[in-house]
């Protein structure tokens, strides 16, 4: 009904009177969450490893430090916080406990926050309100804030006595020489510098922390009756007076610390500084026993990453190796891999196939380690299904490795970028100076590349150029250094073969070698099953083969052959071939540079893309290898990624991230002619980018291999698959100098 002039009044004077209490109500709820109420909100950056700038997220509500949950985590989340933290913005964030798990019965305080960005606290942000989380710490949030302070900022969280980094000090005049250093005095480093720990108490838990930051895997027993004179004669100055490790920390300061405040000479009574001695895993043992005597395991190994102590963990089950699906991945589980292939403790375990996606199984899901286990396949996990991952999931492990000095020897200078440049290695001449020198650029490739972006930690080759005149800006003019040929494993130039004394034809410094790194790569892998699924013999008439023949996809008895009568044995497959790595695979030559092949209508931007070889048992070659010269384009690619190459209208060639190029068994030049081959049992063998002239961020899977029954006329092909390839330019390319040396480089 309609109501009355009374009715109206009433109303008015009801809203008049109680929307001041109900507003004084609603500020007094959000006192109760916000930095200016009496709950006072504090925020604080934990775990390790990390920088200042970066960590675990951890708030203080109710006088308790407790974490934030990942779920539904975002950057604008972590913009607000990054700007409670006193930093201008953030540039990133991280999920699954990147920074290791709040620890005890730390509670996760908030879940689900879901912020716009333009909050000034995260208490007013969306979610599921305080302490209500379903959440594990296996799910803590961290972020990464961008290192600029806000104007006037003051961090009332500073601990003045925070560990920023650890190092070992050898105190033998020997020991300072010898790489890496395995032994020494521990010193942890705060905002004053470099302090001893006393040595009180101290445990092989705490020794084996120390030695995972190091790069090593184990700790040993050390003589301190050795540093006690040296302890007795020095001023020691401590700053930690008691370190309580479990053993599994990935970084000493995750360990309960009791920090001096006193007076730091003299307090440390009965005791001396702490002492570590660790045991250096198979490559980075001082001496050839000692390599031999440590073996890498056989079951586990890294694939794709740059440099050693890095990649994509691949475990072998079975006779098939596969990958790792990264549900519960944590720096746990990634330190029990690292230390078990010879590292130490893992600085990062990375999930999202961040060191590329590999092929075949996913053979471990929810991988739970304590952190104890010598194997991984001690750790708790579960077995996949295929609904339950994808190589998209793929873990990856970012290990502590010893500290070598190998960047120190050598630089790149002239380029645009710190990424390339020319070449120059420091050496020592007769009288003892060291003096900087160029390479002499023939000869030089992507192997030698690659060693170079591995020793400066620039990642991967991109190319190795054999000359650099558009680099000239170095005063260095001296060829030092040539013929220097690498595997591409190596960890530094010093390692590779090289001439006894310089030997180079274009000696002028514009002819020197020079590197271009990325901090990506391509991984071409080819599908084995597929060829075994497609491979047949054609019998096809000579008239047929006139453009194969200009092409050279027949063997060297097709020219002797009476055109166009008579016909050639083929034996045919598909190939597909997946770029399963971080970067486009492209064509190194330009496309001014691609050839007109007139006769199949395309360009051609490599010379020599693939070799298919049919092989002896012992590798001989018994049908000539056809050098495969392809078009390059994106023939189908994995959901979500979309085509970019194509061969059609002088189009852009290479292949996508996540796309593959199929050459059909029934196109021209697929296939190796077997016309002169006996009967017999053989090896069928593809081996893509043989010649390296495109950078991969792994090479050891480019090759396939299947074995071959062959009657005189059917083929059998069984077991292919994915191993190592017969080369025999690489026999020709290791044999040795005469009088070869190779310790040349300082």
């Amino acid at each position: 009904h309609k109501p009355t002039l009374k009715q109206h009044v009433f109303c008015c004077l009801l809203f008049i009177v109680c929307v001041p209490y109900l507003l004084i109500a609603q500020v007094s709820i959000n006192n109760q969450f916000t930095a200016e109420g009496p709950e006072t909100l504090k925020f604080r950056l934990s775990g390790f490893p990390r920088k200042h700038n970066e960590g675990r997220i951890e708030v203080f509500y109710k006088g308790e430090w407790g974490t934030i949950c990942d779920d539904d985590f975002s950057l604008a989340n972590a913009h607000v916080l990054c700007r409670q933290l006193g930093f201008v913005s953030a540039t990133g964030w991280t999920h699954s406990a990147k920074y290791g798990k709040g620890t005890g019965n730390v509670p996760i305080w908030l879940d689900n926050v879901q912020c716009s960005g333009s909050e000034r606290s995260v208490s007013v942000c969306k979610s599921r309100g305080w302490g209500n989380s379903d959440c594990t710490h296996d799910e803590d949030a961290g972020v990464i804030c961008k290192d600029e302070r806000l104007l006037g900022y003051v961090d009332s969280n500073v601990d003045e006595n925070k560990v920023e980094e650890v190092r070992l000090r050898p105190v033998f005049t020997i020991a300072t020489k010898r790489m890496p250093v395995t032994e020494g005095v521990v010193e942890v480093k705060n905002k004053d510098g470099w302090a001893q720990i006393c040595d009180n108490g101290w445990t092989p838990k705490n020794s084996h922390v120390v030695c995972g930051m190091m790069g090593f895997p184990h700790e040993k027993k050390v003589n301190k009756n050795f540093y006690k004179l040296y302890a007795e004669r020095q001023k020691n100055h401590f700053l930690v007076h008691s370190v309580a490790c479990l053993g599994t920390e990935v970084h000493l300061a995750a360990c309960p610390l009791e920090f001096n405040y006193g007076n730091a000479t003299e307090s440390c009574p009965g005791g001396m500084p702490a002492v570590v001695s660790c045991v250096p895993g198979p490559l980075y043992a001082q001496s050839t026993a000692m390599r031999k005597k440590l073996k890498m395991p056989s079951t586990i190994r890294l694939k794709g990453g740059a440099k050693y102590g890095e990649g994509r963990v691949e475990v072998l089950k079975g006779s098939e190796w596969g990958t790792i699906c990264d549900d519960r991945w944590n720096l746990l589980s990634a330190s029990v891999v690292c230390r078990e292939l010879g590292f130490g403790s893992a600085k990062e375990a990375l999930t999202g196939a961040r060191m590329g996606q590999g092929l075949g199984p996913i053979h471990m899901n929810e991988v739970q380690c304590t952190g104890h286990e010598r194997s991984l396949w001690n750790c708790r996990y579960k077995n996949i299904t295929a609904e339950d991952c994808k190589h998209t999931e793929d873990a990856s492990v970012r290990c502590n490795v010893p500290y070598m000095g190998y960047e120190k020897t050598v630089r790149i200078l002239g380029g645009r970028t710190r990424y390339e440049g020319r070449v120059e290695v420091l050496y020592t001449e007769t009288n003892g100076t060291l003096r900087w020198g160029l390479i002499c650029g023939e000869g030089w490739g992507t192997e030698e590349a690659m060693v170079v972006c591995r020793q400066l930690g620039l990642g991967y080759a991109n190319h190795g150029l054999q000359e650099t005149w558009y680099w000239d800006s170095s005063n260095v003019t001296e060829m030092v250094m040539s013929g220097v040929k690498c595997t591409g494993d190596e960890m530094s130039l010093s390692q590779c073969q090289h001439h006894r004394t310089v030997s180079c034809q274009k000696a002028a410094a514009r002819f020197s070698a020079g590197v271009i790194c990325s901090e990506t790569a391509s991984d071409l892998v080819l599908n084995a099953p597929l060829v075994q699924q497609t491979t047949y013999i054609e019998d096809r008439p000579l008239h047929m083969l006139y453009c194969a023949a200009e092409e050279d996809c027949l063997s060297k008895s097709a020219a002797k052959a009476n055109w166009p009568y008579g016909h050639r044995r083929l034996l045919r497959f598909s190939s597909q071939i997946h770029n399963i790595g971080r970067a486009d695979f492209r064509p190194k030559a330009g496309r001014h540079s691609w050839v007109w092949h007139a006769c199949h209508g395309h360009y051609h931007s490599m010379d020599i893309f693939t070799h298919y070889d049919l092989m002896s048992a012992n590798g001989t070659k018994v049908a000539e290898g056809h050098k495969a010269s392809f078009c390059l384009e994106d023939t189908d690619c994995d959901e979500g990624v979309s085509k970019r190459y194509e061969c059609a209208n002088f189009g852009e060639q290479g292949i996508t991230v996540g796309c593959w190029d199929l050459y059909r068994h029934d196109i021209d030049c697929q296939w190796i002619d077997i016309t002169d081959v006996k009967p017999g049992n053989y090896i069928l063998q593809v081996v893509i980018n043989p010649n390296y002239e495109v950078a991969e961020s792994d090479f050891t899977n480019n090759a396939m291999k299947c074995n071959c029954k062959y009657d005189g006329h059917r083929i059998w092909v069984h077991n292919c698959h994915i191993g190592d390839a017969f080369s025999e330019e690489a026999e020709k390319k290791f044999e040795k100098y005469p009088g070869q040396l190779n310790n040349q480089i300082s």
